[in-house]
């Protein structure tokens, strides 16, 4: 493949360096850049609000040529006000994609990265949020054609969709009909639909589409960026176009210790990506993260030569979706192994089902016929909220009446081999607040209840529907109390979802992905409050593990029936992979 084995390592090269470098700093850069990192690739911009020359473009292509690097080429969709004109009101200098001069200028830009180039990406600044006259009249046009009342998400998807066609792919396939074009997707996938970013129609005219993976500091930053997005985001768009998501894009900016940006690495090469995009070389260059990553990636090769394809609760997030945004992160953060698709996994063992989800008109019909083949599903409380009035009664005996509660002590249904369920009371570590699913009993069972004073409410709820189990799980209010949910708890919630036989029992903030091949990595997160600890780790019909990074077999502490238990080391920040020895 490269460099490495299991994928390219690439990195991008913004226009404003492509325009003013020097022969002599460019060479002293990659000096630095290939002493640390085994580059693959680089994207190289000549457009990124100024073009750089044609002298310069060549020049830079041939310095990484002659070292063996692949060059391709790159697009970033902003632009200043056009000399003379009024400015309108543009987030980071994007288009407006009503203005013909700004249209003209993308149309020749395109055209002179497909003449340079047989390969381009276009970064994710590829949305618009512009809402100038043109704009609005636009907007108000499509939707009266189209019978929509209000709003701007379809007429920006179609908008967005038909630039892609007239701006950019046609005029680089006219100067060059070889040039392949890729659109890279930004990590903000609840907010695609209202700012025109549609995969659901790109995905049909790009060559291939690209994952942005960054999650940088999700406490002071504005974007609401959970780890496993690394790793969930990278699951979603392989499982939307198979084999056309080149890789996954990440950036050390607002990153403020080590480990917040080497998981981005870790999360998007667990998603086994076919490349890791550096953004970007000029700030990679004289970086301390350069040398602790390639540390890292050689480590990280070595586990996906043993790691096979990614496996686990498969969640549905329809194309243009939004709701309970990236709760199923939070729930990859804290030992469920899940991966997304824009599709209706049918034929998945287990499924979950969020908000989100509600957005298809035909997700009862759907969980209908997937419970009754035998299914498992786990839904969030926000996804009853959603279909409260398609019939979801049918389902289960669960109603939301919009009363809120507040818990700091738990009530655990245990399941042991020998049928018993004795019940377990952990305190929480502090109180959190969730909606209140009121159930019938004995038509639904609660197999964890948070509790209040005399009373208590389901936290975990159970159904039975044809052959299928459906279970709720009750969404805090602010999804990060997820982590003050005590480990028993949590080690409960996740044993009703075991992946190839292979569940977790212990703390928050640990992060299990499975994959197909009797393999599984563990990864516990570097956050405030975490500490090491040790994670049992129940698999069926296991006799040993063998760890991949250390070369030496695991002895099961003991037996539960037909699941050996497996005490692992959990220390924050470091991953490890295992093979199960049968």
């Amino acid at each position: 493949m490269g460099n490495y084995r299991n994928f390219k390592l690439t990195t991008y090269f913004v226009a404003q360096a492509t325009a003013r470098i020097t022969e002599e700093e460019l060479e002293k850069q990659l000096d630095f850049m290939q002493k640390h990192l085994k580059l693959d690739k680089v994207y190289l911009e000549p457009w990124r609000g100024l073009l750089a020359s044609e002298e310069q473009v060549e020049m830079v292509k041939h310095a990484f040529e002659k070292r063996g690097i692949e060059v391709a080429g790159g697009l970033t969709t902003v632009i200043p006000t056009p000399e003379g004109d009024e400015p309108k009101a543009r987030l980071f200098d994007t288009f407006c994609y009503n203005d013909e001069k700004m249209l003209q200028k993308l149309t020749e830009v395109s055209e002179f990265i497909g003449k340079h180039f047989d390969e381009f990406i276009i970064d994710d600044f590829f949305f618009t949020n512009c809402t100038c006259d043109a704009c609005r009249k636009g907007r108000d046009a499509f939707n009266a054609e189209h019978g929509i009342r209000a709003g701007w998400q379809a007429y920006r998807l179609a908008l967005l969709e038909k630039v892609s066609r007239e701006n950019i792919i046609g005029p680089a396939k006219a100067v060059n009909p070889n040039c392949k074009i890729t659109i890279k997707y930004p990590n903000w996938a609840e907010s695609y639909q209202e700012t025109g970013y549609n995969p659901a129609g790109q995905r049909k005219i790009f060559d291939r589409i690209y994952t942005g993976t960054e999650t940088r500091d999700p406490v002071t930053t504005d974007q609401h960026l959970p780890r496993y997005l690394s790793f969930s985001l990278m699951t979603y768009f392989e499982s939307m176009w198979p084999d056309h998501n080149g890789g996954g894009w990440f950036d050390h900016f607002d990153t403020h210790i080590t480990e917040q940006y080497l998981e981005q690495a870790y999360l998007t090469v667990f998603s086994r990506p076919k490349e890791l995009m550096l953004f970007c070389f000029q700030s990679m260059y004289d970086n301390m993260y350069s040398p602790a990553l390639g540390f890292q990636l050689e480590r990280l090769d070595r586990i996906m030569d043993v790691a096979g394809n990614p496996v686990g609760m498969q969640c549905y997030l329809p194309d243009n979706c939004q709701g309970e945004d990236n709760v199923q992160d939070f729930l990859g953060m804290n030992g469920l192994p899940v991966l997304c698709t824009p599709y209706f996994p049918e034929d998945a063992e287990q499924i979950l089902l969020t908000r989100s989800a509600a957005y298809d008109p035909e997700i009862l019909t759907r969980l209908d016929a997937f419970l009754q083949k035998g299914g498992t599903a786990l839904v969030t409380t926000g996804f009853w909220e959603g279909v409260q009035d398609r019939g979801y009664e049918n389902f289960t005996s669960i109603r939301l009446r919009g009363r809120r509660v507040t818990a700091d002590r738990y009530r655990i249904e245990q399941k042991k081999p020998d049928g018993r369920a004795p019940w377990l009371f952990p305190g929480g570590k502090r109180p959190i607040s969730f909606p209140v699913a009121e159930y019938r009993n004995n038509a639904t069972w609660a197999v964890v209840k948070g509790m209040h004073e005399e009373e208590s409410y389901g936290l975990l709820l159970q159904d039975w529907y044809g052959k299928g189990i459906l279970w709720t799980i009750a969404v805090p209010d602010a999804f990060p109390d997820f982590y003050r949910i005590p480990a028993p708890a949590w080690s409960r919630i996740r044993q009703a979802f075991p992946v190839k036989g292979i569940w977790l029992e212990g703390e928050p903030r640990i992060s299990l992905f499975v994959y197909d091949n009797d393999t599984f990595v563990m990864y516990p997160y570097v956050m405030e409050g975490v500490q090491r600890t040790e994670a049992k780790v129940h698999v069926k019909g296991a006799k040993a593990l063998q760890s991949v990074l250390w070369k030496r077999d695991i002895e099961p502490a003991y037996m539960e029936g037909d699941k050996a238990v497996f005490l692992l080391d959990a220390m924050p920040g470091k991953y490890e992979c295992y093979r199960v020895i049968r």
